[in-house]
């Protein structure tokens, strides 16, 4: 059995999930989880019926981490040796902007997409403010380095970077010279080329 069951589909942000499983290099099985119809057992596992889901088989018995964001920190946690984690200066920035991704960055493209975005006067309730706050807060933090922490990549890089590289390929984020730079940079990591060649190729399989 491998080190870990990945319950996925390669139209959704298990795409996320898979990108980091191939940085921290580590062994996995794939469950394809179809829209409609659940694999067997999986509602017990994650009732929420979303992926990415993993299970991590380890000797102290299974271990179930659900949300994209959680799953790319915790494999950089269990998987030291690939050099993921932030060093003690790095901290700061490594927690503050993925959870920044995960939290403003979604629900302000959601908003948008949904067009349901707050009155000027809602701003303050709002976690994210506006959309145009947090694309410049972001992007004032992107222009002035090569990573999310500085000068190395770090797990903290496989999460904003989806949020970038999906919001530009959908056009839901702006294309911003910060922003494609970036996603470019992170584009040519032999581990986003690999994951992304397995997701495709099961897109394309599907299709069929």
């Amino acid at each position: 059995m491998a080190d870990y069951t990945f319950y996925t589909n390669p139209m959704s942000r298990g795409q996320i999930a898979r990108w980091a499983l191939h940085e921290a290099g580590a062994d996995y099985d794939q469950v394809i989880v179809e829209w409609k119809e659940k694999p067997a057992g999986f509602l017990d596992i994650n009732p929420m019926g979303k992926v990415p889901t993993l299970v991590h088989h380890a000797d102290s018995g299974d271990r179930v981490v659900t949300e994209a964001a959680a799953i790319c920190l915790y494999l950089a946690e269990m998987n030291p040796e690939a050099g993921l984690l932030p060093s003690e200066t790095e901290m700061a920035d490594y927690l503050r902007w993925t959870f920044f991704a995960s939290g403003p960055v979604e629900q302000a493209v959601m908003s948008r997409h949904f067009n349901s975005e707050p009155a000027p006067e809602q701003e303050m309730m709002a976690g994210w403010g506006s959309f145009e706050r947090t694309m410049s807060t972001l992007e004032k933090h992107l222009e002035k380095r090569d990573w999310v922490c500085g000068a190395r990549f770090t797990m903290a890089d496989v999460y904003v970077d989806s949020a970038v590289d999906w919001g530009l390929t959908f056009g839901t984020m702006p294309p911003r010279p910060a922003f494609v730079a970036y996603a470019e940079r992170l584009q040519a990591r032999d581990a986003y080329k690999a994951a992304k060649a397995v997701d495709n190729t099961l897109i394309a399989e599907m299709k069929k």
